[in-house]
């Protein structure tokens, strides 16, 4: 009897194991909908920063087409996707820049009013949003 409960229990043990991976096969860049959803969302962002004059002073120098193309690739690399990234680390991207952390919260509502337009879930926009959440420190007071 206590053999057979056992048996059980490891059963369904794996059973609920399967199952729970099952929900976290798919990637971040997959439920995000693939490469057409993050350019998507790129495009969508860079409106959003011409449209914010605060965040724009970042930006206002760079190559809106490196920018776009950078972007799509770091998105698309660290949420799962099979793009490679090529672009230089954060840091030096920021370098000079000084951004502020209010100045970054806003960046981050910018993507997150882009990834709406894109019609990403939120529980995905949330993931996306984990991925990259590390990288602030790399991203402000960087002068």
């Amino acid at each position: 009897m206590v053999a057979t409960m056992k048996k059980l229990i490891v059963l369904i043990a794996l059973l609920l194991s399967a199952c729970a991976n099952q929900f976290h096969t798919e990637s971040v860049y997959q439920s995000m909908g693939g490469y057409q959803k993050v350019e998507e969302v790129v495009n969508n962002y860079i409106v959003e920063i011409e449209k914010d004059h605060v965040i724009f002073e970042y930006f206002k120098e760079s190559d809106v087409e490196r920018f776009r193309a950078k972007l799509t690739e770091h998105i698309c690399f660290h949420t799962g996707g099979p793009c490679e990234y090529t672009g230089d680390d954060m840091e030096r991207v920021h370098d000079g820049m000084n951004m502020t952390e209010s100045d970054f919260n806003r960046s981050v509502d910018l993507l997150i009013n882009a990834m709406d337009q894109a019609d990403i879930p939120h529980r995905t926009r949330n993931r996306v949003l984990a991925i990259f959440a590390p990288m602030r420190k790399e991203m402000i007071y960087r002068p």
